[in-house]
């Protein structure tokens, strides 16, 4: 039986997968046996899962074998669901087995978070993994298919309803304003028809953004046929669409999609870790309190900027960032020398409208609008295939080609 150190990684997002590479480049295989448990045996860019909603992309060309990337000769990979974690046993209860662990790293990801608003989890759909993204992608194109087809079909049938109008909601529409015209050609039908209208509550979209950033994406959105409702509270969703404002209006619609929120994975709190709205708030080296072999990545980790006394916005960035810190504290434990804690660099932010527009700030808050940061948000994306899996990837998968 192995005497070795048994570390194991939970989820395979950006988080996951980066601390597998890292652990993979830190460690010999003499070293510790490593394992990563994934609900399938792909990989996808959650980054890119507004553009497979919305059917701009090859959804394929957003997912990835793990198998390509991780060796199976060097990492055990394990295909299961992850149904609870027994911390003082050092155990792992999965649907089909169990693992025991020396340490483990907790990367579970997001699950969608309605905010109480009656009738979202059972009439909408959400932006929230590569299946559900599937969905949303063949039900928007049989509403037209089926518009076209049915003499008594509802014009609000070819509406589509975006709840949130934070960074994914806006992602979402700015691919949806290049898709739905396509879709009207495609079906031969008016595209004055066919809406697409997003709701926020907060008095503006993406809220947190710089104000000019802002402005530009509301025009570029609604000149390109988006209606942006501000400051209208969703109270209700129905089969029908949302019931907003104080008025209860009802905006009827035939694909309703909820990208207002998230939060960590569930499993955190059925596993009994204290939590701050879903997520645990992590030390500075990464682990959960009161617990030295356990690690808190990605979106089901609140990592703390001191300075301004806020966590750190749950970026893919951040999560990569997280995997090279978690990596080498894991290495130094096994070496028994000082942890490090996170610092967090920040290259910016950029928000894709649609596949030649954009908007968002690189390095020390220079800005960006057009095609400019469009063809920056491509090189940015195309910097994580190259960092998971090197030229090879990034020629099979990349948005930006080089010849």
């Amino acid at each position: 039986m192995s005497t070795k150190p048994r570390i194991v990684v939970l989820g395979a997002g950006y988080a996951g997968m980066m601390t597998t590479k890292k652990l993979m480049k830190n460690l010999s295989p003499e070293e510790a046996e490593i394992i990563l448990v994934n609900k399938h045996n792909y990989h996808y860019q959650t980054t890119w899962l507004h553009e497979v909603a919305a059917g701009t992309i090859n959804q394929n060309q957003a997912r990835i074998m793990i198998s390509d990337i991780i060796s199976p000769n060097r990492v055990r990979l394990i295909y299961d669901t992850v149904v609870e974690i027994v911390k003082d046993e050092n155990r792992i209860v999965l649907e089909n087995s169990e693992l025991t662990y020396d340490y483990l790293v907790i990367s579970l990801g997001y699950e969608t978070n309605t905010f109480g608003i009656e009738g979202m989890q059972e009439h909408a759909f959400f932006i929230e993994n590569f299946e559900s993204c599937q969905l949303i992608r063949e039900h928007m194109e049989y509403q037209f298919a089926k518009y076209k087809n049915d003499p008594d079909a509802d014009e609000s049938s070819l509406t589509i309803l975006v709840g949130g109008g934070g960074f994914t909601g806006i992602e979402f529409v700015g691919e949806l304003v290049e898709k739905v015209p396509k879709l009207c050609r495609k079906y031969d039908i008016d595209r004055g028809k066919a809406k697409i209208i997003n709701v926020e509550a907060s008095p503006t979209i993406l809220p947190g953004f710089d104000k000019n950033l802002v402005a530009y994406a509301r025009k570029s959105l609604q000149e390109r046929g988006a209606e942006i409702r501000e400051g209208a509270r969703i109270k209700k969703c129905t089969e029908e669409g949302f019931f907003v404002g104080d008025d209860n209006e009802l905006i009827k619609a035939g694909t309703i999609v909820w990208t207002g929120g998230v939060t960590g994975n569930s499993i955190l709190g059925k596993s009994g870790f204290e939590l701050t709205k879903g997520k645990v708030t992590v030390n500075s080296d990464l682990r959960a309190p009161g617990y030295e072999n356990i690690f808190i990545l990605g979106d089901c980790a609140w990592v703390m900027n001191k300075v301004e006394n806020r966590p750190y916005p749950p970026t893919a960035q951040a999560a990569m960032q997280h995997a090279s810190t978690c990596g080498n504290n894991i290495k130094a434990l096994l070496n028994q020398e000082p942890l490090e804690d996170f610092v967090f660099s920040d290259k910016g932010t950029v928000a894709s409208l649609g596949v030649t527009d954009g908007m968002g700030t690189i390095f020390s808050g220079t800005k960006l609008f057009g095609k400019t940061a469009a063809a920056m948000k491509k090189v940015v994306d195309d910097r994580y295939l190259f960092l998971l899996g090197g030229p090879k990837l990034f020629l099979k998968k990349g948005k930006v080609r080089p010849f």
